[in-house]
């Protein structure tokens, strides 16, 4: 385990797992929400981040300040944003010469989303399942983003998130929607579908610069 510094001075509890192959990028994973079981120990984050190292990929989960050993409390929402950034900034450092990308589950995917637009960043970017209603903070508006490679995955049976939403949210931001039949918030015995579809889009667009 590792610590991140935030720009308010916490420290985030992290974990590193490497490229199990010739690395061809890094991913940042945000977790679910803090108050409802969300963790970097989530079975769901677990299965992404192997798969993701399996296919070249070096990943960094982290928990949100307030979660397991990372210090504070829960912020409301905002804070969190700048745990993401602080993630990204240890990441990006850590592999300067690798591209960067950012996964999000839930609400980490809402997270992640809107630490791309506060700060203007145009990193890679998947969603998933992100919490779009009212137990969601608001996505953030489309003219606040700039233009990314970005992804959503939803699955039909999705509890909290409509795949209508997802569809339209991510048409208005030129993002690519994969639904993935049968499955619900949780993807369960589906991790490894769910990472080879994040991979696989990070990989084309690394392929493509």
């Amino acid at each position: 385990m590792i610590g991140i510094e935030t720009s308010d001075g916490l420290r985030l509890e992290a974990a590193w797992t490497e490229a199990g192959v010739s690395p061809r990028g890094v991913v940042v994973m945000c977790h679910a929400h803090p108050l409802r079981g969300g963790s970097m120990r989530n079975p769901l984050m677990r299965g992404v981040t192997r798969g993701l190292s399996r296919s070249g990929f070096h990943v960094l989960r982290f928990n949100f300040r307030g979660v397991g050993h990372s210090d504070g409390a829960w912020g409301g929402g905002d804070p969190e944003i700048d745990d993401a950034a602080a993630a990204v900034k240890d990441a990006a450092s850590t592999y300067p010469d690798l591209p960067m990308a950012v996964v999000g589950w839930s609400f980490g995917a809402v997270t992640a989303l809107r630490w791309q637009a506060r700060d203007g960043s145009s990193v890679q970017y998947a969603g998933i399942a992100p919490v779009i209603g009212p137990v969601s903070m608001v996505l953030p508006p489309v003219a606040a983003l700039a233009p990314a490679n970005r992804l959503f995955v939803i699955g039909d049976r999705d509890q909290f998130t409509p795949v209508r939403a997802v569809a339209e949210y991510g048409k208005a931001i030129g993002a690519r929607v994969e639904i993935i039949h049968g499955s619900d918030h949780f993807f369960y015995f589906r991790h490894d579908r769910l990472a080879s579809l994040v991979a696989a889009h990070f990989s084309q667009q690394t392929k493509d610069a």
